[in-house]
């Protein structure tokens, strides 16, 4: 890691990316947090990363990039309410190379405000599931980061050796607030509850013996 106490925090409104954001405050960073719209039902996220960043003594730099809907529009739940939901992990909630997209425009980011560092929240229980959150394909766009830009940008996932409810214990010690973070993959005035990224929170709250104060539809 580099000496410049500045980073780019990918912050989607997520606990997991949330947690990231503390962490890297705790570390001594000067957060830049960036989050975007890219089409998602769940627009709650958006408010969420803007509430997290409030309590970060911060502001989240919001990239519409909606018009990315008309792309992941035959692929992905997220974007097509005609899509049915799962409870489980299926390739329909899978948005391709979203990370890839959301970090690119990191560079661009971090090359303005200086900020050789970037954080996004993959862990180790996205891995085996989402290509994009894996530590071979962060190490390997970091590596095109630093051709593309001759600069020392780091790119990296804190807590990619840690499973969710691991994540959740590191966010209450960080006292992240995670009572307002949104995980639900809908827009509802409450979690869902049924939908595969709720059923991970719950558990996750449930695995890491920390009270869940979610309110859920079900």
């Amino acid at each position: 890691m580099s000496a410049n106490k500045k980073c780019v925090v990918v912050l989607s409104g997520g606990p997991d990316s949330a947690i990231v954001a503390y962490w890297a405050k705790n570390q001594g960073y000067q957060v830049y947090p960036l989050t975007f719209k890219y089409g998602q039902i769940a627009a709650k996220e958006t408010l969420a990363a803007q509430k997290i960043a409030e309590n970060l003594s911060t502001n989240t730099k919001i990239i519409d990039l909606s018009a990315l809907k008309d792309i992941f529009n035959q692929t992905t739940a997220l974007v097509n309410r005609n899509i049915p939901l799962t409870s489980e992990f299926t390739p329909t909630i899978i948005v391709p190379f979203r990370n890839a997209i959301f970090l690119s425009v990191a560079v661009a980011y971090a090359t303005t405000v200086e900020a050789d560092n970037i954080f996004y929240g993959a862990h180790g229980s996205d891995e085996p599931f989402f290509p994009d959150s894996r530590r071979e394909f962060y190490e390997a766009f970091e590596k095109a980061a630093r051709l593309g830009t001759e600069q020392n940008i780091n790119i990296h996932a804190p807590y990619s050796d840690k499973k969710k409810f691991e994540l959740f214990k590191i966010g209450a010690t960080l006292n992240v607030p995670l009572e307002i973070t949104w995980s639900c993959y809908l827009d509802g005035e409450k979690h869902c509850g049924l939908c595969e990224s709720c059923v991970n929170r719950k558990k996750a709250f449930y695995e890491s013996n920390i009270a869940d104060p979610t309110e859920y539809e079900n």
